[in-house]
C-alpha cells in the first residue's frame, strides 16, 4: 500500500522544489527566457508534478517566472523598466531598514549580520561569485530583520527575489562586500543617519554595477569568437 501524502507533505515538497528552482534561476543556471516544463522538472528533481506546479505558482508570484497555458512557464526576463521600478522602491525602503537596524539592533542580531558579512567577503576573496552574491542578499535580509518592523519586513519580503536577482548582476563582488562593510560599521555604531545615507549610495552603486554588467554581457555576445573566426578562415 502506497504511503498517504498529507497536505503538509505536499507543502514541504513544493517549498523544497521552489527553493531549488529559485536558486537555479538566481544563480544563473536557468537563463532568462528558458522554458520550465513541469514533467521535465519533476523527473529532474524526483517528485510528482503537483509540487512542481505549486512551486511555479510561487515563483510566478515572486516575479521570477511567467506562467504559460497548460504545463510550463518561462524564466522572466527583467527589463530596464523593471529594474528602475525596483530601484525606486529600494530607495524608499532600504534606507529606512538600515536606519532602524542601526537604532534597534540587538547583540545577537549584530553578530548574525557580521557572520554573514564575513562569509560574503571570504567567498569574494576565493572567487566564488555565486556564494558571495547569495551572502550579499542574506545581508540585506538580516538588516531588515534587525529593523524590528513587521510591516517593513513584509514589504521587503515581497521584493526579496527581485533584489537577489539585481545583486546577482554584479561583476565586482569584492566592491559590493566593501560597501556592505561600511554599512555594517554604521549599523554597529548605531549611526542611523550614516546608515541611511550609505544605503542610498549603495542602491546607486548597485544600479551602476548592474548596468556595467549588462553592457559587458552584450559586448561578449556581439564580439566574434576568435577561435570560430580562425576555423572559418581555414
Amino acid at each position: 500500500m502506497a504511503p498517504v501524502t498529507t497536505a503538509d507533505d505536499r507543502e514541504l515538497e513544493s517549498t523544497r522544489v521552489a527553493s531549488w528552482l529559485r536558486d537555479a534561476i538566481l544563480d544563473g543556471e536557468r537563463a532568462p527566457g528558458s522554458r520550465l516544463i513541469e514533467r521535465d522538472l519533476a523527473a529532474e528533481i524526483g517528485v510528482s508534478r503537483v509540487p512542481v506546479r505549486d512551486a511555479l505558482k510561487e515563483l510566478d508570484a515572486e516575479g521570477l517566472v511567467e506562467l504559460r497555458p497548460r504545463t510550463w512557464a518561462v524564466v522572466r526576463e527583467f527589463t530596464d523598466a523593471d529594474m528602475t521600478d525596483l530601484d525606486e522602491v529600494r530607495g524608499v525602503l532600504e534606507p529606512l531598514a538600515f536606519r532602524l537596524a542601526a537604532e534597534r539592533h540587538r547583540r545577537e542580531g549584530l553578530e548574525r549580520l557580521h557572520r554573514c558579512l564575513t562569509a560574503e567577503q571570504r567567498a569574494a576573496r576565493a572567487g566564488d561569485d555565486v556564494l558571495a552574491r547569495r551572502a550579499a542578499a542574506d545581508f540585506h535580509e538580516i538588516v531588515t530583520d534587525l529593523s524590528e518592523n513587521d510591516l517593513l519586513r513584509a514589504m521587503m519580503r515581497s521584493i526579496r527575489s527581485r533584489l537577489r536577482w539585481a545583486l546577482s548582476q554584479h561583476s565586482d563582488v569584492q566592491h559590493m562586500g566593501d560597501e556592505h562593510l561600511g554599512l555594517f560599521d554604521a549599523v554597529r555604531l548605531r549611526d542611523g543617519d550614516r546608515a541611511a545615507e550609505l544605503a542610498a549610495a549603495h542602491i546607486a552603486s548597485s544600479r551602476r554595477e548592474r548596468e556595467a554588467h549588462a553592457a559587458a554581457v552584450r559586448t561578449r555576445a556581439e564580439s566574434p569568437d576568435p577561435t570560430e573566426e580562425a576555423l572559418a578562415g581555414r
